[in-house]
């Protein structure tokens, strides 16, 4: 099996297993899903939205009050900075509107690649592949890619993948990571991707 043959086997494996799935942050515009992303959790928060409502108002907040509504998100004195960054530059270089291509979000403050695939998959439906710690963790342990860099292993996996999928891709890796293939007890009996997943093949034998 080719590594294109193999990469989109576990796509298929994996959609066939959970269906499309969507973004786990809860959102329902691009700065929500911008401002959720950087603060790496659940945290279209309502206390943040009620407070927040534009990239103008992210702008203008006061530091010190933003960081006490994101306290439990850790991190959060240089998250609350790369918001009101962030906003700040929304607002006064884009017109208060979350920029659509990845050269222009990641020219905002804290902004990534990762963070940059899911707001263009996710709020534009421009494809993007992101890889975060799931994403990372399991295209090495299945054998996919050697790379450690997140772009290079993003740049090795779009290469092999139609633009159509590589959100979705990104995704069904998630879901698979968070309900089967968690870190330190990966559940290998059973996995939809066990008989083409390099950890998968020598965990089972072994037992």
């Amino acid at each position: 099996m080719t590594k294109r043959e193999a990469i989109n086997e576990v796509y298929d494996r994996l959609m066939a297993e959970y269906g499309p799935q969507r973004c786990a942050l809860d959102h329902r515009d691009p700065l929500q899903l911008l401002i959720a992303t950087i603060l790496s959790a659940q945290c279209t928060d309502r206390m943040v939205n009620a407070k927040y409502r534009t990239a103008e108002e992210f702008a203008q907040a006061d530091p010190s009050e933003l960081e006490q509504i994101i306290r439990r998100c850790g991190y959060y004195r240089a998250k609350g900075a790369n918001i009101i960054g962030a906003c700040r530059k929304i607002a006064e270089e884009f017109g208060g509107r979350v920029p659509e291509t990845m050269e222009e979000l990641t020219s905002l403050p804290g902004v990534g690649r990762k963070t940059a695939n899911v707001v263009l998959g996710d709020a534009f439906d421009v494809p993007g592949l992101p890889v975060d710690t799931h994403v990372k963790r399991l295209v090495r342990l299945i054998g996919l890619v050697r790379q450690e860099d997140p772009v290079k292993i993003e740049a090795e996996l779009c290469a092999h993948l139609d633009p159509g999928r590589w959100s979705q891709f990104s995704h069904l890796l998630i879901v698979h990571g968070r309900t089967v293939c968690k870190a330190n007890r990966p559940a290998c009996e059973g996995c939809v991707l066990q008989t083409i997943c390099k950890y998968g093949k020598k965990h089972v034998v072994q037992k």
